[in-house]
């Protein structure tokens, strides 16, 4: 079974819930997000849109951040999540260089790769849980 997550873009209106919820819950460190919201506009004055969109993690099938790894530290879990058992992990950093979010961080207090060990988006659900107009689902 691979989880799924979707965020209805038409529902978002950008208060960041799911940001602090995830970084609560997973102990990211201030200055690093596994989440984040972008507003991108779109148009010329006095036609604008806008959309607001929460974006985090995409967990890529064929993750570079997996296959890069000399250690097996990054690792798929069960759901397809993504990774990084901080046991296995060597600080060597090839993860945080290729992963397409950004999302991976070179925790230099310890010397390893973050993406968290304890994460579990498929039972915590934190930012499913904030979202106070229910954009975010997790399947």
């Amino acid at each position: 079974m691979r989880y799924a997550m979707a965020v209805d873009t038409k529902k978002c209106v950008g208060c960041s819930d799911c940001v602090v919820a995830c970084q609560t819950e997973n102990d990211v460190p201030i200055g690093y997000c596994r989440e984040w919201v972008v507003e991108v506009v779109d148009g010329t004055y006095p036609q604008l849109e806008m959309e607001i969109r929460s974006e985090r993690c995409n967990h890529c099938k064929n993750s570079p951040c997996v296959r890069c790894c000399p250690t097996g530290a990054s690792h798929y879990s069960d759901g397809g999540i993504v990774l990084v058992n901080s046991k296995k992990c060597i600080g060597c950093g090839a993860c945080v260089a290729l992963c397409p979010t950004k999302i991976l961080y070179l925790d230099e207090t310890e010397n390893v790769c973050r993406v968290s060990d304890e994460l579990r988006c498929d039972k915590r659900r934190g930012c499913e849980r904030v979202c106070p107009t229910g954009a975010i689902k997790i399947h």
